[in-house]
């Protein structure tokens, strides 16, 4: 507000007929009636005025009279009580909401309190789980039929054995039908062989790798063919139906009719070796009654259908040690499923604990909140604008006897009068009513 403002706000005002009594309006009068601000507003014009002149004036005094009309001012708004209740309501309002805040604050705190017990709850019952299933990983190959798993104890025991027996058995068969295939269709017997350098030739491989590509490929390859029926054997019994019976028994056909074949071969050779001009020709009734060529015969059979029994029964002993393996494995997979669950449940119990606190501390927000609303129910709100009012009042009736009574030149005067105004400026800066904040409510316990 700029001086000349200031001034017209304290024009000279006519001195009043008669002294006004200093009572003040009593408190149950309406403060919204205009007749009860009109006579607020002229015994304050009214104590100015009466103050000035027992003053002559002083600005100095001017602003220990001005503290003591701030303090009048806040008695009288002490006794409005229902302007104190209206001016209240707001914080009156906004405390009820706050408190109902921190209601629903309180269930939401105690509604993940609870989630954090229960999730609690959920890792102990997944940990202990977790204990059992670990447990069972480690008995089951012990006790399989305490876990309702169709598996002998020892099947890994059995498993190896089977496996250290059947190599050899394969090394056997691979060197018999090597030196059999290469004597049956590649070799050239002479007078001074004999019947088991006939059949085992110890370098039927490197004379087949002389001989060329087709032979060596040939007696290499030929185990395998064997190996693979005894294979086809075991998949065969596995599925024991009629069907599979009639395909076990040709495929035992088969392998003696190729372990004939070669016998016979072998034994067709040596036998037009040695035979003279008088021996018939060479034939399966022949064939028949030769020792070696029966002897051929089982040396390759017989071993072969060993070979398929050990085999079948390694693979039986392995698919027990693989039910035993699956139930370790299901269990093995339930432990990592159950400690994903832990872990995500573990997450889960970070925010709610973040999620608590966070709430905790606005709720301890909340009631600091309360009580400062409280402490401002409790205490008298001073509406800052209306003492502002009253106090420019009070100052023009000052400045009034100053401009009718003191006999000074018109200089000294206006001196006297600026003066006022900056005790007047003063005090409103003091009480916190100046002109930037004149809608700013100054609490005052009292």
């Amino acid at each position: 507000m700029d001086t000349s403002n200031i001034k017209n706000l304290f024009r000279l005002k006519p001195a009043p007929a008669e002294p006004a009594q200093e009572a003040l309006p009593k408190a149950e009068a309406n403060p919204d009636d205009e007749s009860f601000e009109e006579s607020r507003r002229r015994t304050y014009h009214e104590s100015g005025y009466r103050d000035s002149s027992r003053t002559s004036g002083n600005h100095s005094t001017l602003s220990i009279c001005l503290d003591a009309v701030y303090s009048k001012f806040q008695n009288e708004e002490k006794e409005m009580v229902e302007k104190q209740q209206k001016l209240k309501e707001s914080y009156v309002n906004e405390q009820k909401n706050r408190e109902t805040e921190i209601k629903a604050l309180t269930v939401s705190q105690e509604t993940r309190e609870e989630q954090l017990k229960t999730k609690n709850t959920e890792i102990e019952n997944h940990q202990h789980t977790i204990e059992n299933l670990k447990a069972e990983i480690l008995d089951l190959p012990r006790n399989p039929e305490k876990y309702n798993v169709k598996a002998g104890r020892g099947a890994s025991a059995k498993f190896w054995i089977g496996t250290i027996l059947l190599i050899p058995i394969t090394l056997y068969l691979a060197t018999f039908y090597i030196s059999t295939s290469y004597s049956a269709f590649f070799k050239s017997f002479d007078a001074k062989s004999t019947v088991i350098q006939s059949v085992l030739d110890a370098n039927a491989w490197m004379k087949a790798w002389n001989d060329g590509f087709i032979e060596v490929a040939f007696v290499t390859l030929i185990p395998f063919v064997f190996l693979g029926l005894g294979f086809l054997i075991h998949m065969f019994g596995e599925n024991k139906t009629k069907i599979n019976y009639i395909k076990l028994t040709l495929l035992f056909i088969v392998t003696f009719i190729f372990d004939a074949i070669l016998a016979y071969e072998i034994e067709s050779k040596l036998y037009e070796l040695n035979k003279i001009f008088e021996s018939p020709p060479f034939d399966l009734k022949i064939a028949f009654t030769k020792i070696q060529f029966w002897g051929i015969i089982f040396a390759g059979f017989v071993v072969y259908v060993i070979w398929g029994l050990v085999f079948d029964f390694i693979m039986k002993e392995h698919r027990e040690k693989d039910r035993i393996k699956n139930e370790q494995e299901i269990r093995q997979k339930k432990v990592e499923f159950f400690q994903e669950k832990i872990n995500t449940l573990k997450k889960e119990i970070e925010e709610i604990i973040a999620n608590i606190g966070n709430t905790k501390e606005v709720i301890i927000k909340t009631r600091g909140r309360i009580e400062e609303l409280q402490n401002i129910i409790d205490g008298v709100i001073i509406p800052t604008k209306d003492y502002k009012l009253y106090a420019s009042e009070y100052v023009q009736g000052w400045i009034t006897f100053i401009g009718e009574k003191i006999a000074v030149s018109k200089t000294e005067k206006q001196t006297m009068i600026d003066s006022c105004i900056d005790t007047y400026n003063t005090n409103l800066e003091t009480v916190g009513a100046n002109s930037d904040n004149q809608n700013l409510v100054y609490l005052s316990s009292l």
